[in-house]
This record gives structure tokens, sequence and C-alpha cells, in this order.
């Protein structure tokens, strides 16, 4: 049991740290495309990826999972086979939606909105959704054989090739946002190549209609739920490309993008709470570690907020080299979203604490209602808000969908696994986060934010979770030992 677990911690800080730096990696691009790329062709590009977003999830259609599923209890003569079934279905009909891609190519570049100009990118898109979606149950093949190591190494391979082709193609041929989708399809086809060997291992030209029955009842229910979370996390380009143009969609992503520093902190949390709650579901005070764990991570994020969101356009405007600065001077007319995006991500932390509940109790068919609940939030606030709030309003929509997801989440759990969390600790943090925002948007349209108001509220703000007793020391001791102790 315990080398069991000691396997599980292991592979799950080696997916943690690959999927973090990953990340990492990925947003160095944005420094890259902002301070070369104009506002309206960096809208293009982000809202295109919008959709390719879509495309993953739609092309694989839950036999990922459904994969995983049936081959954890597949015998040894039938491994081949259970691999083999879903993916040649998923093969033929991949090549089947790529090819209706390109016959139709011409009103799915109207759908989403890409120029005449830059009609040509449908071919590159349609060629990275095909070899990304050939590759997925095998990168399910190497998660549930416990091959981190190789999954983690490919992963950061293809976000490498991604960055070196970026640079090469934009700086040495002078492309412009084509070198993107020239990059990333060479990405996905190095992937595609290491990956092939443990394709060709475990492939056989057997197909079991019986499996596949199984294999479809099992995975296509995950396709709803696949497509509410990609809503809950990309419909605000679509939506903002559609009411405001490409400049404005530009502006928004790039800003959106530098909540990357709360949503790491998720990330982290994320791949550490999971096999940590589901350890220790059967300790006697289970229920007071977890919410020991809820008010450290909303005290620690929200230290973090406020640091981040007084001084993240002092970082973005700080010249890197001569005239390159984080993020491209043209962008930072969006810098104010950016408090809403992390106090966002801050709810998503919450949503992913009170999962606790639900996963002990197996009450898992909850989520894609919960997911639900959140993409319908988002859609229907994106379209109200951002008419006459135009940024602000998709930060806000983004806040509503992660902040409905994290109530939602709550009200189940407590329904089926109760938790005495520290509410008033908890509520008062959000709270301080709040005002904090109100007086931040106040003092900005003012134009009074300077940096010794900053300070000031930098002060104010961590003096109130001491007066206000949020913080306490011997709380905190508590807390870590309580999360860090041996098993």
């Amino acid at each position: 049991m315990i080398e069991k677990i000691k396997s599980l911690t292991k592979d799950t800080a080696i997916y943690g740290i690959s999927t973090i730096v990953g990340r990492f990696l990925g947003f160095l691009l944005v420094p890259l495309y902002t301070n070369v790329f104009s506002e309206a062709d960096f809208g293009i590009y982000s809202n295109i990826y919008a959709y390719l977003a879509f495309f993953n999830i739609f092309f694989i259609y839950g036999m990922d999972a459904a994969y995983m599923k049936y081959a954890s209890l597949a015998e040894d003569s039938e491994r081949k086979k259970v691999f083999s079934t879903p993916y040649i279905l998923v093969f033929f009909t991949t090549v089947l939606l790529v090819i209706l891609m390109l016959a139709f190519k011409n009103t799915l570049n109207v759908i989403m909105q890409v120029p005449d100009i830059y009609s040509n990118l449908i071919y590159y898109v349609t060629g990275i959704v095909f070899f990304d979606t050939i590759v997925m149950i095998p990168f399910s093949y190497l998660r549930l054989y416990n091959n981190a190591r190789k999954f983690a190494a490919v992963k950061i391979i293809n976000i490498l090739t991604n960055l070196v082709f970026n640079i090469i193609l934009i700086f040495n041929y002078k492309m412009g946002i084509e070198a993107v989708f020239i990059s990333n399809f060479i990405a996905s086809v190095v992937t595609f190549i290491i990956m092939s060997r443990d394709i060709s291992k475990n492939l056989s030209l057997v197909f079991s209609n019986e499996i596949i029955k199984k294999m479809l009842k099992f995975g296509l229910p995950y396709l709803p739920a696949s497509l509410a979370a990609i809503v809950v996390q990309v419909i605000d380009r679509p939506v903002m490309m559609l009411l405001k143009g490409p400049e404005a969609t530009g502006i928004y992503q790039a800003n959106y993008k530098l909540g990357i520093f709360m949503m790491l902190v998720v990330s982290m949390f994320q791949y550490a709470w999971q096999p940590f709650f589901l350890v220790n579901a059967k300790e006697k005070n289970a229920k007071e570690i977890y919410s020991k764990v809820l008010t450290l991570f909303v005290t620690a994020a929200a230290v973090i907020w406020i640091f981040i969101s007084l001084f993240i356009d002092n970082a973005a405007s700080f010249e890197i080299f001569a005239g390159r600065s984080l993020i491209g001077k043209e962008y930072l007319s969006g810098i104010h979203i950016v408090p809403i995006i992390l106090f966002a991500y801050i709810f998503h932390g919450i949503y992913i604490n009170f999962t606790a509940g639900i996963y002990i109790e197996e009450k898992t068919s909850y989520l894609p209602l919960i997911t639900g609940i959140g993409a319908l939030g988002n859609v229907v606030s994106n379209f109200l808000l951002i008419p006459y709030l135009g940024l602000t309003g998709a930060a806000i929509s983004t806040f509503i969908s992660y902040f409905l997801m994290a109530a939602a989440n709550y009200i189940i759990s407590q329904k089926f696994y109760p938790v005495k969390y520290e509410i008033r600790k908890v509520a008062s943090v959000l709270f301080l986060i709040t005002v904090t925002i109100c007086i931040y948007y106040f003092l900005y349209t003012n134009n009074k934010l300077t940096f010794f108001v900053k300070l000031v509220m930098l002060f104010v703000f961590l003096a109130s979770m001491f007066l206000f007793g949020i913080i306490k020391t011997e709380d905190l001791k508590k807390t870590l030992t309580l999360f860090l102790r041996k098993k």
C-alpha cells in the first residue's frame, strides 16, 4: 500500500511539474508575439486557437478516457485488441472529419472569422488537429502503464520544438502569424514520430465491435462535459471577436495570459491536492484537514493576488531589451483586467478544493452539471457584458463562471460530504479582495494609482489580514504540519 501511494505521489509530481513547465514555456511566446504581431493579428491567432481547442475535444469524443477504463481491466492477451479497436476508429473518424473540414474550409473560415488573407491557415489547423488526435490514445497508454517520464518528456519536447521554430520562422524568415501555426504543426508531427514506436508496438489489425460499443457508451458522455469545460476556458475569445473585433481580442488575450502566475499556483495545488485528499480520506480528522487546506490556499492565493495585481503593470511594461517589454506596449491598455482574471483563478482553486467530497463519495456524475452551469454563465455574461464593458466584461464573465462552478460544487459536495469550513475566514479574505478591487479600479480610472499608492494598498491589505484574524501564526504552523506530515 505504502509503495503504491509513493508511486502515485511520484507520478503526480512528474505530470504536474511537466504540465507547469510546459505552460510556462508556452507563456514565453507571449512576449514574442505581442512585441512582433499587431493586436489584430494576435487576436486572429487567439480566436483560431480557441476553435482548435473545441476541435481537439470533438475529434477524440471521449475515446481516450474509454481506452483507459477498459485497458485497465483487460487481460494481458487482450491489450492489443483493446488498444487497436479505439485507435483504428479514432484514426478513421479523424481522417473523415479532416476531409470534411477541408471540403467546407470556406464556411469554417467564415465561422471562425478568419480574414481572406489568412484563409490558408485552415490547412495547418487541420494538420495540427489530425496529428494531435491520433496521439491522444497513445498518451493515455503511457499514463495507464505508469510511463510518466516519457509522457512528460514528449510533452516538453513538443513545446520546445514549437518555441524554437517560432523563433526561427519569426526572426529569421520574418513570418507573421503563419509561423505560429507552422511551428505547432511541426511540433505535432515530431510528437507523432516519437510516439509512433508505442503505436506500432500496440497496434494490430484487430477491431472488436463488442469492445467499441462498450467504449462508445462510456466515452461519448464525456463529450458534453469536456465541451462545457472548454467553453469556460475559451468562449470569451470568439465572443470578443464577434462583438469587438480582432484588435480587442488580441489585447484581451495578451493580458488574460498574464493570469498564468495564479494559474500556475492553482495547477500546482491541483496536482498535489487530489492524491492528498484520497490518501487522507480515511483519517479521523480528514474533514478538519480539508477545511484548513482551503483556508490556507485562499489566504496564500490572496497574498499572491495583491502583489501581482498591484505591480503587474510595472512588470509588463519593463523593457527586457531595447523597446521590448513583457507584453508589447500597444497591448498595455488591457492590463486592468488582470486583477479580475487572477481573482477568477482563485475561485477555480476553491472549486478544486471542493471536489474532494465528490470524489470521496463517488458522486463524479455531478461534475458535468457543475461545469455546465459555469459554461452557461460564461456564455450568457459574455454576450451581456462585452457590448458595454468590453475587455472588462469578458474578464468579469470568466470570474462569474468560476464563481458559479465553485458555488455549485460547494452545495453538492456539502450534501454528500459535509465539511465545516472556516467560512468566516475564507469569506473575510474574499471580501477583502473584492473591496481592494473596487478601490483599485476607482484609482485606476482616475489616474491616481501611483507606485506610492500601490505600496500603501499593499501594506493595508496585508495588515488587514492580521488585524481581522485571517492569518494566525499558530494556525499556519498547524496546517503546514498536517499537510506535510509523513504517511
